[in-house]
């Protein structure tokens, strides 16, 4: 079981729009850099930056064909939370009628920020 720190890293390793569409299409099966290359609009080299950072963290591994490295994921966590973050939410959840503790107080109806 991943500790909370694990979890903020694992979250902080993904969270960024590169590496978000790389997971993605390795959730589809084995991609190599050229792969990615067609669909990411970064330089190889970027890519390359991206692609080691996941593998540092133990969220995808490669194997060689030839001259070609060939990414995979390896950590079994990765398609569920893609496959949340693709969900569509109508709503937001309900507020509380009162303060669950003190059974007092009404939820204005406004958010504050």
């Amino acid at each position: 079981m991943r500790s909370v720190g694990q979890k903020a890293e694992l979250l902080r390793v993904i969270a960024h729009p590169a590496r978000l569409r790389i997971l993605e299409e390795l959730t589809k099966g084995v991609k190599c850099v050229s792969d990615f290359e067609e669909f990411l609009e970064i330089s190889q080299p970027n890519i390359s930056q991206h692609l080691s950072l996941l593998r540092s963290h133990g969220i995808i591994d490669y194997y060689m064909d030839g001259r070609l490295r060939c990414y995979f994921l390896i950590d079994p966590v990765i398609p569920d939370i893609l496959e949340l973050l693709g969900k569509d939410y109508p709503e937001a959840l309900p507020a509380p009628a009162c303060c669950p503790v003190t059974k007092r107080g009404k939820y204005p109806g406004e958010r504050r920020r």
